[in-house]
């Protein structure tokens, strides 16, 4: 992805003041207690499922990553000092992935998955120089494709279209491979980014604790949800020795990734679509399905809804459930289908050509949660109040482009 140009860059990209010890970093947490994670848990943990991290590399001795991450597994085209963390950033995506919170340290989302890094060329919010020899995103991606890893977790970002990444997309889709990516940190005048925008990546926007998306968050007809991405713990630096509060639109594509790995854990026979596809229909919106917001797409990312569904249809294994967005034929057959035809990912690209803004206000009712849990409107305030899990994130804001 345009390497030589150095456009590759992480997608979290602030650290906020408080800075925390590892003893006391679970309290700060708080997304976890707003997706209802101790009830999840007991339906999944994630085990099972493999992630594939393209980022900064993972440090696999902190306290909550030990025994999470899978050396091993690493491909060799792409294994590169896999566990040097030149940033700090790739460890803290895989800790909000999968971490076990040992030793006080970042509790996952999905303690019960195992992770798989892989370390890209690219540079942080700062200008770190790159390393030539780390693969590619587009190397990086392939290799994954070709692993047995389920999900392909990437908290980075590009202006630059790159027809050899896309080309890895297409080949990491066929493969039966789930893709999360950040939208990107530029807020309501942002630019389109990659690999977020490129065909079958999932965009992945960014909320704050009260569900409202993040000013940050990168406005556009790419995201496909929301999730997290303010005040999430995360490491300051790379002497792993303190945590501080960040944001970006990375943090939310690790919860993302959690989310999904959630789900397919407990449906190991289902597909990348099947899975995709039950997170898309709970997802927590109050405007039509059919209509994805530009700040929100489908809306916040809620995986405890399809966990605790015994009856949830996943729709067919073998059919695209963004086909409108990824520009393919209702009936194509994704899985077996390698070469795929598709719009270009710059300019005019199918994906994302819906409708170009969101609802004002509505209300929903959260049922099926076991509860009495209820969903408020307030009026006027263009907000629409949807729960996430049965307790804290209440507030979704949704608005409309002009």
């Amino acid at each position: 992805m345009c390497s030589a140009l150095g456009a590759l860059v992480v997608g979290s990209a602030g650290l906020a003041p408080g800075v925390a010890a590892a003893s006391d970093i679970q309290s700060k947490q708080w997304y976890l207690k707003a997706m209802g994670a101790d009830e999840m848990w007991k339906y999944s943990t994630g085990k099972g499922v493999k992630v594939a991290l393209i980022d900064t590399g993972v440090n696999a001795a902190t306290s909550s990553l030990k025994g999470q991450v899978l050396s091993g597994d690493v491909p060799k085209s792409a294994g590169y000092r896999a566990t040097d963390d030149y940033n700090g950033h790739g460890t803290s995506m895989a800790e909000i992935i999968a971490g076990t919170g040992a030793g006080g340290g970042i509790k996952g989302l999905a303690p019960g998955a195992k992770i798989v890094p892989i370390r890209i060329d690219m540079l942080d919010t700062k200008g770190a120089k790159q390393d030539p020899n780390s693969p590619s995103s587009a190397e990086a991606i392939r290799a994954a494709a070709d692993s047995d890893v389920k999900i392909i977790s990437m908290s980075f970002a590009s202006p630059y279209p790159s027809s050899e990444e896309e080309d890895a997309v297409k080949y990491a889709a066929s493969k039966g491979k789930l893709m999360f990516a950040g939208i990107g940190n530029g807020g309501e005048k942002g630019k389109v980014e990659y690999p977020a925008t490129d065909p079958y990546v999932v965009g992945v926007g960014a909320t704050d604790s009260s569900g409202t998306i993040a000013k940050f968050s990168t406005k556009s007809n790419y995201v496909d949800f929301a999730a997290p991405g303010v005040n999430i713990p995360g490491w300051c630096d790379t002497k792993f020795t303190e945590y501080c509060n960040t944001w970006g639109t990375s943090p939310a594509t690790a919860i993302a990734s959690a989310s999904a790995a959630l789900v397919w854990s407990v449906h190991p026979n289902w597909t990348a679509n099947q899975v995709l596809r039950t997170l898309l229909d709970t997802a927590g919106r109050s405007w039509p399905k059919d209509k994805p917001s530009t700040y929100l797409g489908y809306g916040l990312i809620r995986p405890r809804r399809v966990l605790i569904d015994k009856n949830i249809d996943p729709g067919p294994a073998d059919r695209d459930p963004l086909y409108a967005e990824n520009g393919t034929d209702a009936n194509a057959d994704i899985m077996a289908t390698p070469s795929l035809s598709v719009a270009p990912s710059s300019g005019t690209s199918a994906k994302g050509t819906g409708t170009t803004g969101g609802p004002t206000s509505a209300a929903a009712k959260d049922s099926g949660s076991g509860g009495d849990t209820q969903t408020w409107v307030i009026v006027g305030a263009a907000a629409a109040v949807l729960v996430i899990g049965g307790a804290g994130f209440a507030v979704l804001r949704a608005r409309r482009s002009a």
